[in-house]
């Protein structure tokens, strides 16, 4: 499938690389007719461009999670913070604004859902069966495997989950999403699919 996308991603911030954002949108297509989608971490919304540029195409929905606070290395003082995104009356970093900009300019927000809450809350009485699971929050421990407990359990038979930041060495990056890749194919529940970089693509088999 020839990938077309609504604007030029490079003007979008974000940390995914052009390899692994094809490699989303083909997964995002593939799994429209299993059910929605719905990724966790969207930050200014440069993977759910090419998300939803795919749900689109096909008719189909892309949930959109994240509370647009920014995870701990998006803060002031911290490798990742971009002083563009932090609002000085509330003193808080907030993407959100910039998120729903790109959506609009990607003509997108007919397709695209955003859910701003936490992970856990927005998960809290989810019911809705999905076709796909891309995780790319907080890289905290706590905040990969919640994000992994809260939505895996939702993906239908023959579904997909898709984990960003998978360091298998500890030098070139955090673990938290290498192990909660590790927890999900020890769970039997998933086989792997392919790896594209740091991206890991997951079926669920059972």
């Amino acid at each position: 499938m020839e990938m077309t996308l609504p604007l030029d991603i490079d003007t979008v911030k974000g940390f995914l690389d052009p390899a692994e954002g094809e490699a989303l949108y083909r997964l995002a297509a593939d799994a429209s007719n299993l059910g929605p989608c719905l990724e966790v971490g969207s930050y200014c919304g440069k993977s759910t461009v090419y998300i939803g540029s795919a749900c689109k195409l096909m008719n189909n929905t892309l949930f959109a999670v994240d509370h647009h606070r920014g995870s701990e290395e998006h803060q002031p003082g911290e490798e990742y913070h971009d002083s563009e995104l932090f609002d000085p009356r509330a003193q808080l970093m907030d993407s959100f604004h910039n998120f729903r900009s790109n959506m609009r300019k990607a003509q997108l927000e007919d397709w695209v859902v955003p859910i701003v809450a936490p992970s856990r809350i927005a998960a809290r009485h989810w019911n809705t069966p999905l076709g796909m699971v891309f995780i790319d929050g907080g890289h905290s421990h706590e905040a990969a495997l919640t994000d992994y407990r809260s939505w895996t359990r939702h993906i239908v038979p023959g579904g997909f989950l898709a984990i960003h930041d998978i360091f298998p060495n500890p030098a070139d990056g955090g673990q938290a999403p290498f192990e909660i890749y590790q927890l999900a194919l020890a769970s039997a529940q998933f086989e792997l699919v392919e790896m594209v970089k740091t991206l890991g693509i997951l079926r669920r088999i059972q």
